[in-house]
């Protein structure tokens, strides 16, 4: 995105519009399924732990509001966010508008990390913990390649994580090939989908953690984002060190992606779409994209989830209908790539 195609509005009154919008479309989603309740009647269902409304909230309302559908709406807020910031994070780092967790190899590396967990097992906390450790070796694979290849070539780094993507691919099916095929296998295949199908409570205080305290330094970097962004040399002459922020800033990315992948397989295309959105909204400063990131992020898969769970008889996968959108988008923004177009 050039740089004379600018917002018209204050970033500030574009992120506040994202944030009601966002808060206004979770509400709703609360309500619309197989069992559908009206908006006003959601409003009324949550405010009745402190002001009862005139008409009692049944046991079903409540079951379906709180127990339900409240999880997973939580669970899509913040892994939509999660991998939408990561997606702006990594974008801003390498200087790349074509990186994002999924092309620089972290879902693929989080995912074998997860379909590993799955055939020895593992509890849950040990399948986040194996994401995690291959999510990151992925990350370091991709960033070692780029830097003995064309460190200086923008698209070395995306050939790196094709290389490394296809590669924890190819374990990843050499696991569901070992498998076996009257447990494990149906598990991995449903887990690689991505869905927030088996939402619940526990799931959700397991992503939680990660993924809000990784975010929160996160955006407490993001003006030294801005810095990395404008080249190693310049960050340095103002002060920067480098390379230990630079890992620190992929640990967190790790963390985030890695949660997200743990709880509800691999969701791809995220974290890469969404920043352009954000870009053209406010604009390429990472102090106001990053957070028009983080929402956009959320608003973004919670749609996706509501229409995957009440376009069809049976859900629709996640996996499925981000790479039906993110696909094309990818493609223009390579073509634009392409033509010289500067966003950074």
């Amino acid at each position: 995105m050039s740089d004379d195609v600018l917002p018209r509005r204050p970033p500030s009154v574009i992120i506040a519009i994202l944030a009601v919008t966002l808060a206004l479309v979770a509400v709703a989603s609360l309500g619309i399924g197989r069992y559908d309740i009206p908006f006003a009647r959601v409003i009324e269902i949550l405010w009745a732990p402190i002001s009862p409304p005139d008409v009692p909230v049944t046991p079903t309302e409540a079951n379906v509001v709180f127990t339900v559908r409240m999880p997973r709406i939580l669970l899509a807020l913040l892994a939509g966010a999660g991998l939408a910031l990561s997606g702006a994070t990594m974008q801003g780092v390498f200087r790349n508008p074509l990186v994002g967790p999924q092309v620089m190899g972290v879902s693929s590396g989080a995912a074998f990390g997860g379909v590993l967990a799955i055939l020895f097992s593992f509890p849950r906390y040990g399948l986040l913990g194996s994401a995690f450790i291959f999510g990151l070796s992925a990350l370091v694979l991709v960033y070692a390649l780029n830097g003995i290849v064309a460190r200086r070539n923008i698209l070395a780094l995306v050939l790196a994580g094709v290389v490394v993507t296809g590669f924890f691919g190819a374990l990843v099916s050499l696991v569901q090939y070992l498998a076996d095929t009257e447990d494990k296998l149906p598990a991995m295949v449903f887990w690689l989908l991505g869905s927030f199908a088996t939402a619940n409570w526990e799931k959700f205080l397991l992503i939680a953690a990660p993924v809000v305290i990784c975010s929160l330094l996160l955006l407490g970097l993001r003006w030294r984002i801005n810095l990395l962004s404008i080249g190693d040399e310049d960050a340095r002459a103002l002060g920067v060190n480098v390379e230990p922020l630079r890992w620190l800033i992929l640990i967190l990315v790790s963390c985030i992606v890695s949660a997200q992948v743990a709880v509800s397989g691999a969701i791809g295309w995220v974290g890469l779409v969404v920043p352009h959105m954000a870009r053209m909204l406010v604009g390429p400063d990472h102090r106001v994209m990053m957070p028009a990131s983080l929402m956009t992020g959320a608003l973004y898969l919670l749609i996706i989830d509501t229409v995957a769970r009440t376009a069809t008889a049976t859900e629709i996968p996640l996996g499925i209908l981000t790479a039906l959108i993110g696909t094309p988008v990818f493609a223009l923004v390579l073509k634009q790539t392409q033509r010289g177009a500067r966003g950074f």
